[in-house]
């Protein structure tokens, strides 16, 4: 019977779907989150098992709609793509794989301290900050991989400009000035942003 209560107290907590945030603080961050889950999404087109998301609340413990986080953008490898209104971590089965934040003055104390901390202990295996602006961050992009002892800097593969591997995502982060692009390690190519793409399209027609 106590089992039973504590079940039905658990479904009824209630997860809100916002919460009350802006969606990025300059434009450039906006068009930078734009860019990556266009980029990304289309990556991995061919991978159902494979979500990509941003700024989707993501609550981790059962029970407690204050133990929440959301990432300017992330991906989890191993579960369905689907439409999410939230992300339950202990439906899903597991937390993200990789993150990226898009850091500014606002977000910069916490992305290198709380959310670290945070990502660290629901297992991401790799946490990526940048900072389009340069002013915050130096060098102005960073990456995280995860260890037996806990986060360790990840070597950039170019010094200038300023380029980190992701092993999960298959792909090179390069910062090139306020864009974070994303790169194919062999062929060397930038995967198309909309705009590219848009143009692409106007100069077949």
């Amino acid at each position: 019977m106590r089992a039973e209560r504590i079940q039905a107290t658990l479904e009824d907590v209630h997860y809100p779907e916002g919460d009350g945030r802006p969606v990025a603080e300059t434009e450039i961050h906006r068009d930078n989150l734009f860019n990556l889950l266009f980029a990304l999404r289309h990556f991995f087109e061919h991978r159902p098992d494979v979500v990509v998301s941003g700024n989707l609340l993501i609550y981790y413990v059962e029970g407690n709609p204050r133990a929440v986080v959301a990432p300017d953008l992330f991906v989890v490898f191993g579960i369905p793509r689907r439409p999410r209104r939230i992300y339950k971590v202990w439906e899903e089965g597991k937390g993200p794989d990789v993150v990226i934040e898009l850091t500014s003055a606002s977000t910069r104390w916490e992305d290198l301290g709380s959310k670290k901390g945070l990502y660290e202990a629901l297992g991401v295996q790799e946490y990526f900050l940048f900072d389009p602006f340069g002013e915050y961050l130096n060098p102005p992009l960073r990456g995280f991989r995860l260890s037996a002892e806990g986060y360790r800097p990840i070597p950039p593969q170019t010094a200038e400009p300023i380029t980190l591997r992701s092993e999960l995502l298959g792909l090179d982060l390069r910062a090139e000035g306020e864009w974070l692009r994303l790169v194919e390690p062999g062929s060397g190519r930038k995967l198309p942003t909309p705009d590219e793409v848009w143009a692409a399209w106007k100069g077949a027609g």
